[in-house]
């Protein structure tokens, strides 16, 4: 029977594991660890997790990335980032094997708080995979595929898309225009991917598997979605492709997600 991402008892499983990392990024993770330590263990940190897909086994080298979360103990401050962009930068240089390092940084009681139960919580539950220190996630509640889950995961994508379009205006090079092709492309794979997972009921992160998901049900967005998740997998700066992501593709798509499961809650701004 198909587990569909999920437990014996229906919740969602943990998605990544240490021992699915492949050889051939074992030696960058050993690195990470190391870096984190050493510039993070002074008691700032509380716990590091890997989390994408590395700790998935399904990353490939030279084109995947190396993706980090660390929680500390108090909220970052300017050192904090300061300190994660030269360890992204000494793991990015290392490395062959991967392109590209990103360290997110969050505190503990944003991490804990209540408003964050189903999107940095579950995060961090069942996305991310511990690394070092406490693991958070036996603090934080069991996950279920609902449309709670949905849109609290998802449901601001509206917001997203002015940002979008000011970085596409503003974008001065292929390197600019291929990063936003690429934050584009995965945030509206993973979007149509949740809108349809309460009626799928699973879980999953794998671009094209989300992309048919959400084929399945919308057939008449299934080559904008397609090429989405072909572009999240080989980012392009090709401005058609990336206008058809951002001006059609999304705006649709964020209509049909408030309709279908509602705004995100508020957060306060950071």
């Amino acid at each position: 029977m198909e587990s569909k991402g999920l437990n014996p008892d229906g919740t969602i499983a943990r998605e990544g594991a240490l021992a699915r990392v492949t050889p051939a990024f074992a030696p960058v993770v050993a690195a990470a660890r190391r870096e984190i330590a050493g510039r993070f263990g002074d008691g700032r940190l509380h716990s590091a997790y890997l989390y994408g897909s590395i700790p998935r086994g399904t990353a490939v080298p030279g084109v995947s990335d190396l993706d980090l979360l660390l929680v500390l103990h108090t909220e970052p401050t300017a050192r904090d980032r300061t300190d994660a962009d030269a360890a992204e930068a000494v793991l990015d240089r290392d490395s062959d094997a991967i392109d590209g390092a990103g360290i997110l940084l969050v505190g503990i009681g944003a991490a804990l708080r209540e408003a964050e139960r189903y999107d940095l919580g579950f995060f961090l539950s069942c996305l991310c995979t511990p690394l070092i220190g406490e693991d958070l996630a036996a603090r934080l509640p069991a996950q279920y595929p609902t449309s709670l889950l949905a849109r609290e995961t998802n449901g601001d994508l509206d917001l997203a898309l002015p940002r979008w379009r000011a970085r596409l205006r503003d974008a001065a090079t292929d390197a600019d225009r291929r990063t936003l092709c690429r934050v584009a492309a995965r945030r509206l794979v993973r979007s149509g991917f949740t809108l349809v997972m309460p009626r799928w009921g699973g879980w999953t992160s794998d671009l094209e598997t989300s992309a048919e998901l959400f084929a399945g049900h919308y057939p008449r967005r299934a080559a904008q979605m397609r090429l989405a998740a072909a572009a999240a997998r080989a980012p392009t700066p090709d401005e058609a492709v990336i206008r058809t992501l951002v001006d059609e593709l999304g705006p649709w798509l964020a209509t049909e997600y408030t309709a279908v499961h509602g705004t995100k809650a508020a957060r306060p701004a950071p």
